[in-house]
C-alpha cells in the first residue's frame, strides 16, 4: 500500500505519475482530464490527463481540463489522509469543483491507483 503523501507536490510530482505508468489501463477507465489548483503553504497547478495515451500528470494548466478542483493545501492534505472528507470540504466551500462535477466522483479511483 502506498504511503499517504506529505504534500500535493509529492502526490502529483511522484506518486500519480508512478501510478499512471504502472496502471495506464486503470487511468483509461476514468478517461477524463483534471486540473488541480492547490493554494496555501505548498501551492501548485497540475493537469492529470487520463484520456491521453499514455496518461500524463504535468505541473501546468494545459487548458483542456474537463473538471477543475481547487483546494487549500491544508485541506488537501486532510483529504488525502481521509478521502471521505472531500464531500464535507465541498459543502463547506473549501473544495471548489468546476466543469463536470460527476468527474469529481471518479477521483477516488485515481488516488487508489497508487495504493494498488
Amino acid at each position: 500500500m502506498a504511503k499517504v503523501p506529505e504534500s500535493a507536490q509529492e502526490l502529483f510530482n511522484e506518486q500519480v505519475p508512478a501510478a499512471l505508468a504502472q496502471h495506464p489501463d486503470k487511468a483509461k477507465e476514468i478517461g477524463a482530464v483534471y486540473l488541480f489548483k492547490v493554494t496555501g503553504d505548498d501551492p501548485g497547478v497540475w493537469t492529470v490527463d487520463l484520456a491521453s495515451s499514455p496518461p500524463t500528470c504535468t505541473a501546468e494548466d494545459k487548458g483542456n481540463a474537463q473538471c477543475t478542483i481547487e483546494v487549500a493545501h491544508a485541506d488537501f492534505k486532510q483529504m488525502l489522509a481521509n478521502p471521505a472528507l472531500g464531500m464535507q470540504l465541498y459543502f463547506q466551500g473549501k473544495l471548489k469543483v468546476s466543469g463536470d462535477p460527476m468527474l469529481a466522483t471518479k477521483l477516488q479511483k485515481l488516488f487508489q491507483m497508487g495504493a494498488a
